[in-house]
């Protein structure tokens, strides 16, 4: 067998790859490795990751711990695909779940394995919801972003994306999410008022989708009385409310579940990105057991078997949530971070900062200034993107085990970023 030497280049990418990338566009490095919370290129250079793959990294590039667990259990042959056959990779995270984080939290939760990906997460709650109930609708949120196939994006907000779908997307009504007015509109009042009118022509819903924060939406959170709130409603109502934690779960907002600190328990919970701990593909789809009602096979996946995922999840799962001490070090970091945003909000007018825990964004009056700002900081070796429907936040996700001396090397970077667009910015009279 002969081995191809290839000198990498932008035209292998350009002129192989659909026009589809995107992240690459903006970070036109070629990455090779990485470690912690540094990705290093194949001309050497390092870049910090405030991205941590958009989620699915939340305890860093290669942790020795998880690889460690990864590469033992490939060294003695463990299943690497198992469909949902039961393997010993799949019973020992199940039972591991259910003592580190069902059990402390006093929540009963039935586990489904859909295809490995968030949006598969999120298909298969709106069916098992519209099956449960008997009813069509789906009511989602403004700005909401709930992932790429026909189901979830009938549920997304954002309408570039929508127009990818290419048919309509029905059966589902946005309403606003909190703050939507700026606290001009009493919360809920036009969600209850359609609800309980005969004359609005609201159908009935099966179930409501909500992200807690709305990363891709704009770090967008919602507090802790709102999503209470919409629980009240829902249940009085008999509607099932799912909450996607597929981003902002597994301690990116401090506890495991970022509907923790509301006090509520959703009926249907998604979860993916980092719950493979490692990077490797896998999502969970919970579910209170009454609602449990699939027949066998009737929603199913190739890849709902990944064991070496399996075997990540486990390992961080023993690693990280044995105890408080990463809750407790997500909120110290995310002051860190709300706290340089906020010294930059108070010098600069044109600037404002929202955010929990380690999800905090950076937003700018002038869309096209946060473009510009991750563009430098690129520049400078760090890794960050931008969200919101016009592209006017500065979104940070960085790994929560990043050390603080590197956390405050990328806010540095950042500061220095907005103080380079500073000229087209009017700074607050002091």
């Amino acid at each position: 067998m002969t081995t191809i030497e290839t000198q990498l280049d932008d035209t292998t990418f350009t002129t192989y790859e659909s026009e589809v990338r995107s992240y690459c566009r903006n970070w036109p490095a070629i990455f090779d490795t990485a470690q912690g919370s540094w990705l290093t290129s194949i001309d050497g250079k390092q870049y910090l990751d405030f991205f941590a793959g958009a989620g699915a990294l939340n305890y860093g590039h290669n942790h020795p711990a998880l690889k460690e667990a990864l590469i033992d259990y490939l060294v003695r042959d463990g299943i690497t695909h198992g469909l949902d056959m039961s393997t010993r990779a799949k019973g020992e995270f199940l039972q591991t779940f259910a003592d580190r984080i069902l059990a402390p939290r006093n929540l009963d939760y039935k586990v489904q394995f859909p295809g490995p990906t968030g949006t598969n997460a999120v298909e298969s709650a709106l069916k098992l919801a519209r099956k449960v109930t008997g009813r069509e609708s789906i009511i989602s949120f403004t700005n909401a972003f709930h992932g790429m196939t026909l189901g979830s994006l009938s549920v997304t907000g954002n309408a570039t994306k929508r127009a990818g779908a290419g048919v309509p997307l029905v059966h589902t009504t946005p309403m606003p999410f909190d703050n939507y007015f700026d606290g001009a509109v009493e919360d809920f009042s036009w969600f209850e008022r359609v609800l309980d009118d005969h004359g609005s022509g609201l159908n009935r819903p099966a179930a409501v989708i909500v992200e807690t924060v709305q990363g891709e939406g704009g770090v967008n959170v919602a507090r802790a009385a709102w999503l209470r709130a919409l629980q009240e409603l829902c249940a009085d109502r008999e509607i099932l409310m799912i909450v996607d934690d597929v981003q902002m779960g597994c301690g990116r907002t401090g506890e495991f579940f970022s509907f923790e600190f509301a006090g509520i328990t959703p009926d249907i919970v998604t979860l993916s990105k980092s719950i493979g701990g490692y990077g490797l593909p896998l999502a969970l789809t919970l579910m209170k057991p009454e609602l449990d009602i699939w027949a066998p096979g009737e929603h199913n996946g190739t890849f709902r078997g990944n064991n070496p995922a399996f075997v990540t999840a486990t390992a961080a799962l023993n690693q990280f949530w044995s105890d408080d001490l990463l809750t407790r070090d997500v909120h110290r970091k995310g002051e860190i971070i709300s706290e340089s945003f906020g010294q930059l909000s108070a010098e600069y007018e044109a600037l404002s900062h929202r955010g929990r825990g380690m999800v905090q964004g950076l937003v700018f009056d002038e869309p096209a200034q946060a473009g510009e700002v991750c563009a430098l900081a690129y520049e400078a070796g760090l890794l960050a993107e931008t969200s919101g429907p016009e592209d006017q936040v500065v979104k940070l996700l960085p790994p929560l085990t990043i050390d603080e001396d590197d956390l405050s090397h990328g806010l540095t970077i950042l500061s220095d970023a907005v103080a380079t667009v500073q000229p087209t910015m009017r700074a607050v009279e002091k």
